[in-house]
């Protein structure tokens, strides 16, 4: 079939399978230019398809030549319908990886389900033995707690007060004024049950009861601060709150893990186009704004230049790995720089539907979003018929 986006708001309801193997492609390509990292054997990573999940694995492998067990939760594709994009992402990954002789498998289903964690740690035993890094890249917007059965859905709102301000329909381009109404105390709880670190506590307690942890092992999960202008939204609304008690779940997982001498860490990372950050008001123009600056500045990273960084210069450098204050990776440094705050600030007051194209980069925000979904890519005709229908080797 001829593949073309479709979309509905913030989603594209099609993915193009060469599309998704060309992006695939170009991130191998990225972390291979850089040259081989000493760094992890065996990984494990949980929402390996898509995002800073999928970079991490592809940083593993072809950074640093490790096995890896990606879990992930994608739509299958059908005659005549199209697989969700991290499926065709990793039917791309994994047919790369067998070409380079390096171990991966995959499992799709509900990571935050019992039978998921000891599916995959039954095939860990079984192939691996070990692993020595958990990634932990959720971005779910609902949870079903196997421990209670009680479905939590997350929802993205101020605490205390309505909050107002500027965002963008990154289709039209239209700048304007957005208010959303604060959160109950129950949607509060909620969206810490979803995107707290509850989850991967679960996960990383059955991989240590299982024996399933290498000595020294490492595990790391993804968080975002974000700068004054988000801050009502995003780091001191709902989401924040599920941010901090993913934070603070680090210290608590590393305390479980003295037996293996592990450390669990948080990274945080840059504002980037993914599929959770598209649906949070403000985001978009805010990322808009910034990516002009940062490209300007020669310092602009998406995904994979974001963790492949991670990887070489905070993870594997032979040092302790440095922190801030709060035992938190800092890998947003770059666009925490104060000349780039000091600039999007300065943008932001100016931003509206007429300036926008001049002073933002929204035509670079919207060509990430369509690479998200394999649309928009160099080398891809995408009037040619491709076959939809591609089962994923290595699926267990």
């Amino acid at each position: 079939m001829i593949i073309e986006p479709k979309m509905r708001g913030f989603i594209c309801l099609t993915a193009h399978p060469t599309g998704c193997e060309q992006n695939i492609s170009n991130q191998i390509a990225y972390t291979r230019s850089k040259g081989q990292i000493s760094g992890p054997k065996n990984v494990l990573v949980i929402g390996a398809s898509t995002g800073f999940g999928l970079a991490s694995r592809i940083v593993s492998a072809f950074g640093a030549n490790a096995g890896t067990i990606g879990v992930f939760f994608e739509k299958a594709p059908s005659e005549g319908k199209t697989a969700s994009p991290g499926w065709y992402n990793t039917v791309a990954f994994q047919n790369e990886a067998k070409k380079a002789g390096l171990y991966a498998k995959s499992i799709n289903g509900d990571a935050f389900s019992d039978e998921i964690k000891k599916q995959t740690i039954e095939l860990i035993k079984k192939d691996l033995g070990k692993v020595d890094v958990v990634i932990y890249s959720l971005a779910s917007p609902v949870r079903t707690n196997p421990k209670t059965g009680v479905t939590h859905r997350s929802v993205l709102k101020p605490i205390g007060q309505t909050f107002t301000n500027k965002t963008v329909d990154f289709h039209t381009g239209k700048v304007s004024e957005i208010s959303i109404a604060p959160a109950a105390p129950e949607d509060i709880d909620n969206t810490v049950a979803v995107m707290g670190g509850e989850d991967w506590q679960m996960w990383m307690d059955a991989l240590l009861q299982a024996d399933a942890l290498s000595e020294n092992a490492l595990t790391l999960a993804y968080s975002y601060i974000g700068p004054g202008l988000t801050e009502a939204v995003y780091r001191k609304g709902t989401i924040g709150k599920a941010k901090d008690h993913l934070e603070a779940t680090a210290f608590t997982i590393t305390d479980s893990l003295k037996k293996v001498n592990g450390k669990a860490y948080v990274s945080v990372n840059k504002a980037l186009v993914t599929q959770a950050s598209s649906a949070i008001p403000v985001i978009p123009l805010y990322i808009s704004l910034l990516y002009k600056t940062m490209k300007e500045k020669g310092i602009h990273e998406g995904c994979i230049e974001q963790i492949d960084r991670l990887f070489r210069e905070r993870l594997y450098t032979g040092q302790p790995i440095p922190v801030d204050g709060n035992n938190r990776i800092r890998i947003d440094d770059w666009e925490m720089r104060e000349d780039i705050q000091n600039k999007v600030a300065e943008l932001w007051i100016q931003a509206d539907t007429e300036t926008l194209p001049a002073i933002g980069d929204l035509a670079g925000y919207k060509t990430d979003f369509l690479n998200l979904f394999g649309f928009g890519l160099a080398n891809v005709d995408y009037a040619a018929d491709v076959n939809e229908n591609v089962a994923i080797d290595g699926l267990q």
